[in-house]
């Protein structure tokens, strides 16, 4: 039942303040119009037995507490919800950008959602392959997982998400595979840049965009993933198809919620963050995973820029408490003109050892990931070494291993923007460049394994 009222109290940003009224409820959704006859959404945040909350979706710029009218509907924001969504591009809200209508959906859900059942939640085990080698190699990502990737301003965070979004597919089972990309607080350029990249390349055809523009209010922006997760639980639990959700950037969704926090004059927590961020974040990373007994999967990569490249600043730390790893990108690999500029050795994949192996991707994916990751610790460490001591300092084994880290970087975590390697190719890369160091410093590699793949490549060569 729509009820309608013309007691706006107060307006502080996109806050409205409603007296006299006594029945709404959280999170339902209300028509707000102006003194104009224009009308925005809106939700409420809060309600009590004289005042009602409510939050525009849209802002409240123009709107007059004399004139404007609040009407409550009596249900809560829901998004339709249909496979046909695939290769459409929408705002921040759900409504078509590209032009179209909205195909009929297969049904209307809450935006809210909930995190999966601890009970339900099958443990995450198949490989996802980006194409990436730095993520596929050294830090994969596993079917269910969430990992985020850790970035600064000014590192190209926008085309590595672009390039996942455009190459993740599921070993074996492609043709099932779907991507939900929520860009949030991002500026016209780069969303003409995600639309272009999907359009050029036929990735559209499995993906579904929600945009939300730098100038639109920072309302919307908190509404995004919940909406884009809506859908993607509707592809991979009733549509049955693996689901890669990327978020971007985070760090605009926070601040939204910083500004609504310091709007309702809450207590603020560390830096002004409201101290229920870390609650508010565990409600969307949460809604990754799997479902015993279901056969799709929602797994997640959200991204986030670490101001001042600040790793323990509260949004990338409680990040990266409620997810499973992060891969961190490096200025410094980004001044050398290195992309992806991935940062090897803070970064992991704490479900790794799920998701590879014989039968996922290959025997020697571990051992071999241990020990490129430890033969480029070493290399970075006698670089360092060397800068102050100079070359002559260096023993011949350690001046292999700088060798390796110089090699590492320009053939192993560089690589083009549409260039897109196998596990295959990755590992094999892997191998050719352990050629640089003495066997007698690869001490992390079971003999039967190094003997299998050491010189592979080199008997191939001879039989052919």
């Amino acid at each position: 039942m729509v009820k309608e009222y013309e007691t706006i109290r107060d307006i502080v940003g996109p806050l409205i303040f409603v007296e006299g009224i006594s029945d709404s409820s959280y999170g339902e959704l209300v028509e707000i119009e102006y003194g104009t006859g224009q009308v925005a959404l809106g939700t409420v945040l809060e309600t009590t037995k004289d005042y009602a909350l409510v939050q525009s979706f849209e802002g409240t710029q123009g709107l007059s507490p004399k004139k404007g009218k609040i009407r409550f509907i009596g249900k809560t924001m829901k998004v339709g919800v249909t496979r046909k969504l695939l290769g459409r591009v929408l705002d921040g809200l759900g409504r078509p950008k590209d032009g179209a209508p909205l195909p009929i959906a297969d049904d209307e859900r809450d935006i809210q959602g909930n995190a999966i059942n601890p009970y339900s939640r099958d443990y995450p085990t198949d490989f996802i392959q980006t194409g990436i080698s730095s993520i596929d190699g050294l830090n994969p990502l596993v079917r269910g997982q969430k990992l985020p990737i850790f970035s600064g301003s000014g590192l190209p965070h926008q085309r590595l998400a672009a390039q996942i979004a455009r190459q993740a597919t599921v070993k074996g089972q492609e043709e099932s595979f779907a991507v939900v990309f929520g860009a949030m607080g991002i500026t016209f350029e780069e969303a003409n840049f995600f639309i272009s990249q999907f359009e050029e390349t036929g990735a559209l055809e499995h993906t579904v965009l929600f945009i939300n523009l730098a100038n639109d209010p920072p309302i919307e922006r908190l509404a995004t993933p919940r909406i884009a997760l809506t859908v993607a639980e509707h592809l991979a639990f009733n549509e049955g198809m693996h689901v890669l959700v990327i978020l971007t950037d985070m760090t605009y969704y926070c601040e939204a919620l910083r500004e609504v926090s310091a709007a309702r004059k809450e207590v603020p927590g560390r830096r002004g963050y409201p101290g229920y961020m870390y609650t508010d974040l565990a409600t969307i990373y949460e809604r990754a995973g799997r479902i015993k007994g279901l056969e799709g999967s929602i797994t997640q990569v959200p991204i986030l820029t670490m101001p001042e490249d600040d790793k323990t600043h509260p949004i990338p730390d409680l990040t990266g408490y409620i997810t499973e790893g992060q891969i961190i990108l490096s200025r410094e690999l980004h001044r050398k003109g290195i992309y992806p500029p991935t940062d090897i050795l803070p970064s992991l994949s704490r479900l790794k050892e799920k998701g590879i192996g014989e039968g996922k991707t290959r025997k020697d994916h571990s051992p071999l990931s241990n020990q490129l990751f430890a033969a480029y610790a070493r290399g970075i460490e006698a670089r360092e070494l060397m800068v102050v001591l100079g070359e002559a300092a260096l023993t011949e084994a350690d001046k292999a291993f700088v060798r390796f880290a110089d090699e590492f970087e320009q053939k192993f975590i560089s690589q083009g923007d549409y260039e897109s390697r196998t596990i295959e190719e990755t590992l094999d890369l892997g191998w050719e460049l352990l050629h640089i160091i003495p066997r007698t410093e690869i001490k992390r590699i079971p003999p039967e394994i190094f003997e299998e793949f050491y010189h592979k490549k080199r008997r191939a060569a001879v039989k052919a």
